[in-house]
């Protein structure tokens, strides 16, 4: 046995089953064991970003890590951007990255790069396999780091003779460490703060906004009369009908400082506490007061839930329903807005829907107006690095499908994409064609970066020719519905609401890919 092949088999023995792939030369080893060993189910993507967008994407509808396959150091660059996202939603990913030879790196070959280095800043565990003995038990740590909580990435760099080289040995999978537990000083800390004082805000994150968390942070909201809020931005919310009507921190700093100026105690339930994406001349970084106090009741790698239930069971919280939002909406009419698109997908949605959401300006106003919507998870964009909406919505629609195949039911994937962020990970596309995946993807085309317009002038500044033309995505204008289609993906453009709510309802009956260009 080689050491690429004790690879594959001790991935699929600590529970990796899916290989996001983009491999090169320096990986054919591990390429031809995967060809050898049964199991490992391989998604090509045409460029490292879909891959290890779509492995974040896998890890945050499964709660279980994918492997990548990277080609040497440039190619895990070109899968940075991802990787920060992925990192920023605590993902469990396990990268493998081919490398030059041991005795081949130190003639400085074009491809040799510092790729531990450009891994270290995504990575919460690095490592170099120095002999193919080692390759199965490096790879078994690999996959413990990955799924330590709350999820981290793990990158696992192979020179080409580890993988080729025999002596390769099978590694037991690693025992998963134990989800750390809140302190239960912090835990009476809350508790005495929820009770003796007022202005209270509770901000959910991480694994805090999925539904069972969320009961539990109901019955203190209606003990203590404090205020639950959501981050900004949440790696999988689950909402709808029967789960609480979160609305988030406010992306604009105005907004948001709006929105939290009366909060004089802020407990964080996996969360951070708010602060700008970025910085604007005269405006505050931290986005709550100044004289506010800020409690931790369970940081994000701790068991966010078990700490909610502590807190119910300090406070003698008794059970309360969750407020009705109300029946669901009818779908929009007429041109396209924010309001309206929010109102047609929440009338038209199957039930456990994922919407995996870089809407970017578009969205911000979605959660207000889909809050009666089916039970259904939204995915949202967390490190800020455009590109993520099309590789997440992939790698959802590969892990619905292994959740199909262990007897999950059928779930439809719908992506709200903006139109010049789609453009960086277009690619995207053909992978959803080639493995048939369920996702309807709703391309938001205004042909302009919106949101930096908005920038722009948040910095003082109005636009004029220079600033316009790179701002703006016209002359001449993409057309989706053609670019889908040389990707194999079935599309149609959309320039009113009932027009968008035809196509969604169509695409969610049939099942595969298809994508719906509104324009806006």
């Amino acid at each position: 046995m080689n050491g690429a092949e004790s690879l594959v088999h001790t991935l699929l023995r600590s529970g990796v089953e899916v290989c996001f792939a983009n491999p090169g030369t320096s990986e054919m080893h591990f390429v031809a064991a995967l060809d050898r060993v049964p199991g490992m189910r391989c998604v090509l993507g045409l460029q490292e970003n879909v891959v290890t967008g779509a492995a974040d994407g896998y890890f945050r509808v499964t709660d279980r890590p994918a492997a990548t396959l990277l080609h040497c150091g440039p190619g895990l660059g070109n899968g940075l951007a991802n990787l920060h996202n992925a990192r920023r939603a605590r993902s469990g990913i396990v990268n493998i990255v081919g490398d030059q030879a041991t005795y081949h790196r130190p003639f400085d070959a074009p491809l040799t790069a510092d790729t531990e280095g450009w891994a270290r800043g995504v990575s919460g565990w690095v490592r170099t396999a120095a002999k193919a003995t080692e390759v199965g038990s490096d790879a078994a740590v690999a996959v413990q780091a990955a799924r330590t909580a709350p999820g981290q990435i793990a990158t696992l760099i192979l020179p080409s003779d580890t993988c080729w080289d025999e002596g390769g040995a099978v590694a037991d999978p690693l025992p998963v460490p134990a989800v750390p537990q809140a302190d239960p000083l912090a835990i009476r800390n809350a508790a005495r703060t929820l009770r003796e004082k007022r202005n209270v805000l509770l901000l959910l994150g991480g694994r805090a906004v999925r539904a069972g968390a969320q009961r539990l942070a109901r019955r203190i909201e209606a003990a203590t009369g404090c205020r639950l809020l959501a981050e900004g931005s949440n790696a999988r919310m689950e909402r709808g009908r029967g789960r609480l009507q979160l609305e988030r921190v406010p992306y604009p700093a105005d907004q948001a400082l709006a929105a939290l100026k009366e909060v004089e105690h802020l407990i964080l339930v996996g969360s951070r506490a708010p602060v700008g994406f970025f910085a604007y001349p005269g405006v505050p970084s931290r986005h709550y007061p100044e004289s506010a106090s800020v409690t931790v009741l369970a940081r994000p790698e701790q068991d966010a839930e078990a700490a909610l239930a502590a807190l119910v069971e300090e406070l003698g919280a008794p059970e309360a329903a969750i407020p009705d939002p109300g029946p669901r909406p009818e779908p929009g009419r007429g041109a396209p807005t924010p309001e309206g698109l929010a109102r047609t997908l929440a009338a038209l949605m199957p039930e456990n829907s994922i919407v995996a959401d870089e809407s970017v300006s578009f969205g911000r106003g979605f959660f207000r107006e889909s809050h009666a919507a089916p039970p259904h998870d939204w995915m949202q964009i967390m490190g800020g690095a455009i590109g993520c909406g099309l590789p997440l919505a992939t790698g959802a629609g590969i892990g619905v499908q292994a959740m199909r195949d262990s007897g999950g039911g059928d779930r439809r994937v719908i992506g709200l994409q903006a139109d010049g962020s789609a453009m960086y990970t277009l690619q995207s596309l053909w992978t959803q064609a080639r493995e048939k995946l369920p996702v309807t993807t709703i391309i938001l085309a205004n042909r302009k970066y919106q949101i930096l317009l908005g920038e722009y002038r948040n910095v003082g500044a109005n636009p004029g020719r220079t600033a316009m033309d790179m701002l703006d995505l016209g002359n001449p204008d993409l057309d989706w519905v053609r670019l889908a289609a040389g990707m194999g993906v079935e599309a149609a453009r959309a320039e009113t609401l009932e027009a968008c709510g035809d196509l969604l309802t169509q695409s969610c009956a049939r099942p595969g890919p298809f994508l719906i260009e509104l324009v806006i």
